[in-house]
Order: C-alpha cells, then structure tokens, then sequence
C-alpha cells in the first residue's frame, strides 16, 4: 500500500549473483530441485508479469481489477486451486476480491496475500510495461505485481517436488488494497476471516534489500485518522480576546495542534499528521477527497476550524495511548470556544509478535542457506500500512516477501527482475520449511 522503503539497486544486484555451490550445499535434495526448476522457469514468470502489469487496474477501474483477477485465477486453478470471486456491494463502488483455496486435512494452514490494483488509474498517462535488460517499468510492477507471481510460482515450485499436498493454502488477491472500500468491515471482512483460518499468514509487497543484506519484515504500523472541529464565536476583530468573544477558532486550533506536538509526540514508532487544515467564518470540507473551500476576512473573528489528519503506531495500546492524550488536550478549550476530535479506524498495526519472529528466523536460515546471508528486521516506520495488518492479530505473519523494486505509486516505478527469483525461492524455501512443521 502506500509507501515503502525502496531498494539500493546496486547493492541488491551486488546480492543477487550465487553460486551454485554456495546454495547447493546448504538444501536438501527436494530444495535444491526446486531451486533449479525456478531458475529455469524465470523467464515464465517474467513473461506474467508483463501480461499482469499490461492490464490497467487502478483500484477504481473495476473491470480492470477483475480483468487481472481472471488472469491470477487461472494460475491458481492450474494448481489445483479452487477460486472464488467475492463481490463487493454495489454502493461501495470496489471491484471485489480473488480468493483461491487448496485444503488439505491436518496439514499447516498459511495465507498468502497480494493485491490486484494499483494507484494508477485508467486515465493516467502510465499504462504499459517496457523492459531495459534487467530491469522493468510499469503500473504495479513493484507494487504489487511481481508479489503476485512470486506467490504463484513458489507454489509452482512446491509442486513441481510433489510438496504442494503438504501444506494447506489460501490465496487471496485483494481488488482495493491501494484505496480501502468503506466500510473497513465489509472490504476486509473475508480477509480477517481467512486469517483467523491460518496458522501463518504472509505478504508480498516489495522486499527490501540494502546495505548489502536483504531485509525481513515483521511488523508495521498502523494507519488511522482523525478529524477535529473547532468552533469559536464570530465577532470584529477589534473585540478578540476579551470577555465577550473569546480566543476564536483559529487560535483554538493553533493551541490544540501545538499541543499534540509538545505532549503527545515522543513515543517511538508513534506518529501523527495535520495533513490539511481549513478555517475561517464560512468553511466546507470534503473529507473523502480532501478538499475544501474557506472565507474569511482580517477584521472578522473566525467562528470554525476543520483539521484532518493521520496516526500512525506500532501497537494498538500505543493508538489508544495517542488517542486518549489527543482527546484530553481538545478538551481544555480557550475561552469561548468549543472543540471535539473522532478518530476512524482504517489499517490496525501489526505488531512484532514473538510468533512473528520465529517466522522471521526459518526466512533468515533459508536466505543464508541460499548463499545470501542471514536478513536483519527492517525499522517498521520505513514500511507503510497493508493488507497483512488485518490478518496479523490471529495468525503469525511475515510481510515484504515479494521482489525488490523502487519509485511505487510514481510514474518512475520499476522492478529489479534478477529479484524475481531470488523471491521465489525465498518463499518456496520457506513455505518447504513450514510444511515440514508439526
């Protein structure tokens, strides 16, 4: 979703040359079967990326999004998936949701995430893909349509060694990660419940890789909103302050906005945002598209503020903590004016449980068993919110699965196709590895 902390391209393709003798010698004799099979089927994959990423999705573009839904469902369905379109309410004017099921009795259940649209819209100017050697251009094709075919082909390579049978598997390809639908119950509702469902659940929006290692992910923040609405009494400037009129909206909003800055900023991880302010005696505000109009004169006392804005924290206790400290401080209002503060909900952190850390140690000793060395925890505050977050509460989870590109949501975005299948072996060593858990 939203922004990600990019690769350094020359240190990731630095990284991406192995010997075989370095992998071989640290995988079983299925591992390294399929190892081989993914190195000889990489351009294959490529080759669905470029179908994938030529197909405008932009999470508007409903026909779009399903357009690539069919694609997705029918590689899922060569795996033996059975798929499902899950439609959305016409009101909530969203594309719907690709979900692909394969059981088996007993056997680890794991959830794999994607996403089929994109921030790019069917009228803008950036629709195509276009290849320059090594690296790739086009809507998506970081964010997240390599993650897609990497999900696809390390499930390939599971079956190519007869091991897709072990494991028990969800796929779902969300049509409105880049612009939730609303509500957040409805849009998301079959994603919680298929993290309920799974023991483990992973994401695969871009990796990362810098500073000469690959890094794992095992936590991000969370994404929400608020809202605040200041009133004060109108009156000529010439009587502000005094008894009969009061501070005015304006100056209102200023105390109440320097006092988050000096009282609840400091946690780490936590963060908050006045992302657009409006104020003065006639004021509108449309706060699904953050726009909106204001009037007001130099010798009028401003009667209304509005302020819209964004939190973001590691953990629901830390939210909460913000929230509490943001209500106190509107509360104590200047005289003669009034304030109140609501808070929506939108992407829950996921928090760096110590399930997910385990996780995160088979991922480490399979990319030092590919040669690659063992992958530190990136900072969460590089990662943005994502459909993982939803999950991260019921199962144990791992995000940044997928290839390494840079310039997301910019008509500049572009992937490193050597990390095509460094990804996919990353996950099919470590969907091999789970499978062979109790």
């Amino acid at each position: 979703m939203t922004k990600t902390f990019r690769s350094n391209f020359v240190t990731a393709f630095a990284l991406l040359f192995i010997s075989p003798v370095a992998m071989s010698s640290a995988l079983s004799a299925d591992e390294q079967r399929m190892m081989s099979w993914i190195d000889a089927n990489t351009e294959d994959a490529i080759d669905l990326l470029k179908e994938t990423v030529n197909i405008s999705s932009g999470t508007m573009n409903h026909k779009g999004v399903r357009a690539v839904g069919k694609v997705m469902a029918r590689e899922l369905e060569a795996l033996g998936l059975a798929t499902e379109w899950i439609d959305m309410p016409e009101e909530m004017q969203r594309g719907g949701h690709l979900f692909g099921h394969r059981y088996s009795d007993g056997k680890k259940r794991i959830l794999l995430i994607g996403h089929l649209d994109t921030v790019f819209e069917a009228d803008d100017g950036f629709q195509s893909y276009k290849r320059d050697g090594d690296t790739a251009f086009g809507p998506g094709v970081e964010d997240m349509k390599s993650g897609n075919v990497v999900i696809v082909y390390a499930l390939k390579a599971l079956k190519e060694i007869g091991a897709l049978n072990d494991i028990s598997v969800t796929v779902v390809y969300s049509g409105d990660e880049e612009n939730a639908g609303s509500p957040l119950s409805v849009s998301k509702h079959d994603l919680i419940e298929a993290g309920k469902w799974a023991d483990v659940s992973l994401g695969f929006e871009g990796g990362i890789s810098s500073d000469g290692q690959d890094w794992a992910t095992i936590s991000r923040r969370s994404s929400s909103n608020w809202y605040l609405e200041v009133t004060g009494k109108q009156a000529h400037s010439s009587k502000i302050f005094n008894e009969s009129t009061g501070h005015g909206a304006i100056f209102e909003a200023a105390r109440i906005l320097n006092e988050f800055d000096q009282k609840v900023r400091g946690e780490e991880y936590l963060t908050f945002n006045a992302g657009t302010i409006q104020g003065g005696t006639d004021v509108e505000y449309d706060s699904e598209n953050n726009r909106g109009t204001t009037f007001g004169k130099t010798n009028v006392v401003p009667n209304r503020v509005i302020v819209h804005g964004d939190i973001r924290t590691i953990s629901q206790a830390q939210l909460e903590r913000a929230r509490e400290a943001m209500r106190e401080i509107v509360a104590d209002h200047l005289p003669l004016t009034d304030a109140h503060i609501e808070f929506e909900d939108r992407y829950p952190p996921m928090e760096p449980s110590e399930g997910n850390k385990r996780l995160h140690s088979i991922l480490s000793q399979a990319n030092e068993d590919l040669g690659r060395g063992p992958m530190p925890i990136v900072d969460p505050s590089r990662r943005g919110a994502a459909d993982i977050s939803f999950v991260a509460p019921y199962s144990d989870s791992l995000a940044g699965l997928g290839a390494v590109g840079e310039g997301g949501h910019t008509p500049n975005e572009s992937l490193d196709l050597t990390s095509m299948p460094v990804a996919i072996k990353q996950a099919a060593l470590l969907l091999y590895r789970l499978s062979k858990e109790e």
